[in-house]
């Protein structure tokens, strides 16, 4: 399928869901494997359809650097359990966006480039709108209940290595540091996840995202 094609097929079935609150949309899966890209094209194609947008991403909900890296700062397992503050993104988000939520929420926690905590301001949602979060992890048991719709986009390791080293070198300081933090922390942490999480048993559909421009779309039987 095109690239457009999956995109607007996404759009529909997201607009098609009917819960009392807003609709809340994961879009979870590997360091650079296209999340970004997707949830904004997804939130373009929503909000032409008549429905408001959150638009929001994991990386507003780091913990701390000192907590995010205790383990080390190339450890996969501090990656996948300590990097994220969930408790943070289901009290000030997902909880008030889903039922029985005041709607009242804010979209970020926390600023990890400059490490410190934000006073985001609050926001109250529509019932119709759609919260799009982009993120890893995010079918995490910790979080996988607060999902109306979850989408899993996939790259193979040497494709996210590849868009990492040329996007990332900038924060990292060279694409052959990227390289190894991708190879010792991010990718072995997305295995520990996969093997503990099983992120697949819980979406709603898989993005095979190694070629952007004719994505593989798979539903999935829920």
């Amino acid at each position: 399928m095109a690239r457009a094609d999956v995109v607007a097929e996404l759009a529909e079935a997201i607009v098609a869901i009917e819960v009392p609150h807003p609709t809340r949309v994961a879009i979870d899966g590997p360091d650079a494997a296209g999340k970004t890209t997707l949830g904004d094209e997804l939130a373009e194609l929503i909000r032409a359809r008549g429905r408001d947008v959150i638009r929001a991403s994991m990386d507003d909900f780091h913990r701390p650097r000192g907590l995010r890296y205790a383990r080390g700062p190339l450890d996969p397992r501090g990656y996948y359990e300590d990097a994220f503050d969930y408790r943070a993104l289901r009290t000030l988000l997902l909880d008030p966006l889903g039922p029985g939520g005041d709607r009242r929420h804010r979209r970020a926690s926390f600023d990890y480039r400059e490490d410190v905590a934000l006073s985001a301001r609050s926001e109250v949602a529509g019932r119709t709108a759609v919260l799009v979060l982009d993120g890893v992890f995010l079918l995490h048991p910790r979080l996988r209940a607060n999902w109306d719709f979850a989408i899993l986009v996939t790259a193979t390791p040497e494709e996210a290595i590849r868009r990492a080293r040329s996007r990332d070198a900038v924060h990292v300081g060279s694409a052959d540091a990227v390289e190894e933090r991708y190879r010792l922390r991010y990718l072995p942490a997305q295995e520990l996840y996969a093997a503990e999480a099983r992120p697949e048993e819980h979406a709603s559909v898989v993005v095979e995202n190694d070629d952007p421009a004719d994505p593989a779309l798979r539903w999935l039987p829920r």
